[in-house]
């Protein structure tokens, strides 16, 4: 009677047909042109969803259907009236469902977040990461051999990517603020972490501590690294300067592109952010020469998005600008999420 591996060295990828044994001899050339094939496609979704919002109301059933097989794959895998073949051919299926949501998903928000950061700030590495697991997720061999099987790269993949979509799909479908959906997100990260990474059969007394430390290392570096976070789907349209500002209309007289020296000055600026409809937010201006804090203003509430762009204006009184000085002015949430930044530069 032959075991187990032998029969699985008998299925039909092994036949001596001309067909499977090209397929053996060229399988990994395949699997890499196969990752080819979706990151091209990945690059459609980001098209896409630089576009039009509304694809993400699947969001939710992608992430519903990737939960669940995670979670109950591994049982299904280990029953035994599964024939030695079986295990493997579904762990495949499963995989290429759960690779494509992810790469739909992840490019899908990619240009959201690259739209919503700030080059040179800090909250350009999200996007960086974002972008790293959207192509990770295109990758056949690492998703197959790595994050698939190894419980742990599952539930930090899955949490890592629910929290990015939770981020972008609670502000656009449901209007919800940034600083509230990143909480949000956290807390729904964390349930997919531990329901993915503990199996409830051998959850220990000791693991309950653990979970709860997990829990509040969380909750901490989502507070505290708050700024890292691009506020999508929140991006900053413009940045005006000037000497005066006419109210009425909202427009800067006399922009301004660089300054003189001067003893004494007050500065206007004028930022348009755009926003979906609907989203309300608190927002303000932070006014700093050469990086550090002169100015900052209180929060302005910015309720309904508008097409042309949600207008704040405040100004700041700078005692002396000496030749050289760098001025900047930051517009930032509640939260204290980056939308966008511009300066000025005083001539020698």
């Amino acid at each position: 009677m032959p075991d187990s591996n032998t029969t699985i060295s008998k299925s039909p990828s092994s036949s001596n047909h001309p067909l499977f044994r090209w397929f053996h001899l060229h399988k990994e050339k395949l699997w890499w042109l196969h990752s080819f094939y979706a990151l091209i496609l990945g690059i459609g979704f980001m098209w896409l969803g630089n576009r039009n919002f509304a694809y993400l109301r699947l969001a939710v059933f992608y992430l519903g259907f990737i939960w669940l097989s995670s979670l109950f794959l591994p049982k299904l895998l280990g029953h035994p009236r599964l024939s030695p073949p079986w295990p493997r051919r579904i762990q495949l299926l499963i995989n290429f469902f759960n690779q494509n949501f992810y790469q739909q998903l992840l490019f899908f928000v990619l240009p959201t977040y690259y739209t919503s950061a700030t080059l040179g700030s800090r909250n350009i590495g999200f996007v960086l990461l974002v972008g790293l697991s959207a192509t990770l997720s295109t990758l056949d061999v690492v998703y197959d051999r790595h994050l698939s099987v190894k419980r742990g790269l599952t539930a930090v993949f899955f949490a890592f990517s629910l929290f990015a979509l939770i981020n972008v799909v609670l502000p656009v479908l449901w209007s919800v603020s940034n600083l509230r959906a990143m909480r949000i997100g956290a807390a729904l990260a964390f349930l997919g972490f531990v329901t993915l990474y503990y199996r409830r059969s051998q959850l220990k007394a000791r693991d309950i501590g653990l979970i709860l430390l997990i829990a509040l290392l969380l909750l901490g570096l989502v507070e505290l690294g708050r700024s890292f976070i691009p506020p999508a789907p929140l991006r900053l349209a413009s940045i005006q300067f000037g000497r005066d500002i006419e109210k009425e209309s909202l427009q800067i007289e006399s922009p301004l592109t660089q300054l003189a020296p001067a003893s004494s000055l007050r500065i206007y600026g004028l930022t348009a952010i755009k926003a979906p409809l609907g989203l309300k937010e608190k927002v303000r201006h932070r006014w700093y020469e050469d990086g550090k804090l002169v100015c900052a203003s209180p929060f302005y509430n910015m309720t309904d998005g508008r097409v042309q762009g949600f207008r704040l204006w405040t100004s700041c009184v700078f005692e002396s600008i000496p030749p050289g000085a760098k001025l900047r002015l930051d517009l930032e949430t509640e939260g204290g999420q980056l939308i966008g930044r511009a300066g000025l530069s005083a001539g020698k």
